[in-house]
């Protein structure tokens, strides 16, 4: 499988690339975080597709919440709705204890 995202090309571990993927990939015209069931399924289906889990789980949940804490900044900042701050405020406990954080 590959995936170019030349907008945020960077070179992380496969589990950071997909829990960033899992956070966001519900996303179409404002950013925010994906619900918390919907992320564990884009992590299992991933999982599954490649055919093993990860050894670094953790990694892949804490990466989850990275695109949603920019987005959050900026909406902040900027003064924009909250979609990707309240998201993050509801699910921030549970995301960051699946990362052992």
């Amino acid at each position: 499988m590959v995936v170019h995202d030349w907008d945020s090309l960077a070179f992380l571990p496969e589990a950071a690339v997909a829990g960033t993927a899992a956070g966001v990939f519900a996303t179409h015209d404002e950013p925010t975080l994906a619900p918390l069931g919907s992320s564990t399924a884009f992590l299992d289906a991933y999982e599954r597709a490649r055919g093993s889990g990860f050894s670094a789980y953790e990694t892949a949940w804490a990466a989850s919440i990275w695109v949603a804490v920019h987005n959050a900044r900026d909406e902040l900042i900027y003064r924009r709705p909250r979609l990707s701050y309240e998201r993050l405020k509801e699910q921030r406990l549970s995301r960051l204890g699946r990362a052992a954080a």
